[in-house]
Formats: structure tokens, C-alpha cells, sequence
């Protein structure tokens, strides 16, 4: 994929950056089953309290329905597009099974359209695209949409340019490697998607204009010292004031505090993202 960048005709295009997307499909393919509108809450919950600061006013938008069991097993699928999804940073694609039936995956880097994919249980060719249970992968391959339980659909790994590092067996487990540098044990029935997620430039991209980020729905962000001392608890004082002393978020708690409280799953942590 190429980044595209605009002229300078006008501020807002001075510093923008996008990918490229000319290779996508213009328009989507997908039956209507697979598009649902989602009511959108702006970060409320059901008694309309904000639960999620800096959200709404967004554009409309379709959900795709994006398959992350991987669970129709032993049935060729060809790619018919390749497609973009407002609700994610990475790519998806269409693909069309022997029987007719179309599902939304998520794009790895360097499928194409008319490539066949396939997912089994069993050992499948490590190619692109295809499926199958973490035991059943070679060591050092890199794969993406894996599941934390059997069943439960894939967790890790599913925005652009992301992917799990497959480390080695350990009984019915295997040792797996995360974008942050944690490793950890996963159950070896687990599924996951050889392949690295596609869009990996997304991390180049940049908007341009603020304007951009109303149309995402992500409204400013007020500095806590520009608030008076009863909205934060770096607000207040007379002129402009630094925080005065550890930096702590509207609800009083010190910020970097570490908030893991999952004990019953420490046992398949080998190595944490960062040092104790």
C-alpha cells in the first residue's frame, strides 16, 4: 500500500496523511444480512450519564458482520473483494464458500481477490488466510484473530498491522508472543489466522484537521489545568498553574496506576509487557 498526500492548497491538507485505499472495492458486495445499523450512544450508558469522555457527532455508518469464529470448517472460500470497514483500522475481506454462503474476515496483509482460502480443525497448508488450531501451527509463524478461549472467537491481535508470534508447545498449551511483548500460554484448541493484519500504514496516517476527528466521533480533549479545581484535580489557581504534583486523572486516581485485578489467569503470563 502507497500513503497519500495532498497539495498544501489549504491547512487542513498541509500535514495530511492517508493510506491509499484505490485498490479496495468502491462499492461492497456483501449481502444485506451481513450490513446492520447499530444505534450509536456517544459513549452514554442506558441512563444517558456519559460512561466515555470525547465522544459523538460522528457520520453514519453500516456494522459489518465480521466472522472471528473462523468456524466453517473444511469448505474452500474464494476472496471476491477486498473492502474498507469504518469500524476498524484494518481491511476486510468478502469471501464466497463452495456452498454460496459470504462472510466478512479480516484482511491479512498480501491476500488477494480470487485467492481460496480454508479453515479446518484439522492441519491446514500455512498460506495466507487460512485457519486452524494453534497446536497445529509451526513454531515462528506469525498469525492474528486468535482466540483467548475455544469457541469464543478471536481476540488478539485484530487491528492493522498486528500479529502473535506462535513460540512452541507446552503441553496442551502453546506459548505465544503478543504485539506488546507479553508471552503467554493459550489452550492449543484455540483458532487463530495465518497472517499479519493487513493496512499496516495506518500508523502514518495523519488526519489533518480537527474536523476529521468530529467526523470519527471523537470530540476535544480539555487539559485538566485549564479547568477550575472543581472538574479536576489539576484545576484551579490563579494564572496559568502547573499540576503541582502527580499527574491524576478527573477522578483523582494517579495515572499509570495498574488496574489488573485477574488473578485466576496470572498462571498463563510467562512474561509480562513490562517489569514489576
Amino acid at each position: 500500500m502507497v500513503l497519500k498526500r495532498w497539495k498544501p492548497t489549504a491547512p487542513g491538507l498541509r500535514r495530511k496523511v492517508r493510506v491509499d485505499r484505490s485498490h479496495l472495492a468502491k462499492k461492497t458486495q456483501a449481502p444485506k444480512k451481513l450490513l446492520v445499523t447499530i444505534d450509536y450512544k456517544a459513549g452514554r450508558n442506558n441512563q444517558g450519564k456519559v460512561t466515555v469522555r470525547h465522544k459523538g457527532g460522528r457520520v453514519k455508518r453500516k456494522y459489518r458482520i465480521v466472522d472471528f469464529k473462523r468456524n466453517k470448517f473444511d469448505i474452500p472460500a474464494k476472496v471476491v473483494s477486498l473492502e474498507y470497514d469504518p469500524y476498524r483500522t484494518a481491511n476486510i475481506a468478502l469471501v464466497q464458500y463452495a456452498d454460496g454462503e459470504k462472510r466478512f474476515i479480516l484482511a491479512p496483509s498480501g491476500l488477494q481477490v480470487g485467492q481460496t482460502i480454508i479453515s479446518s480443525k484439522d492441519e491446514v497448508p500455512i498460506e495466507i488466510g487460512n485457519a486452524t488450531k494453534l497446536k497445529n501451527i509451526p513454531s515462528g509463524v506469525y498469525v492474528h484473530n486468535v482466540e483467548l478461549y475455544p469457541g469464543r472467537g478471536g481476540q488478539l491481535a485484530r487491528s492493522a498491522g498486528a500479529s502473535v508470534q506462535v513460540q512452541g508447545q507446552v503441553g496442551k498449551y502453546v506459548q505465544i508472543k503478543l504485539p506488546s511483548g507479553e508471552v503467554r500460554l493459550v489452550h492449543g484448541e484455540c483458532m487463530a489466522t495465518i497472517g499479519v493484519v493487513s493496512n499496516e500504514e495506518h500508523v502514518y496516517e495523519k488526519l489533518g484537521k480537527a474536523g476529521i476527528s468530529r467526523y470519527l466521533g471523537i470530540r476535544p480533549t480539555v487539559r485538566g489545568v485549564a479547568m477550575h479545581a472543581q472538574a479536576h484535580p489539576h484545576g484551579g489557581g490563579e494564572g496559568r498553574t502547573g499540576t503541582g504534583r502527580p499527574a491524576k486523572d478527573p477522578w483523582g486516581h494517579r495515572k499509570g496506576t495498574r488496574t489488573r485485578r485477574n488473578k485466576r489467569t496470572d498462571k498463563f503470563i510467562l512474561k509480562r509487557r513490562y517489569q514489576k
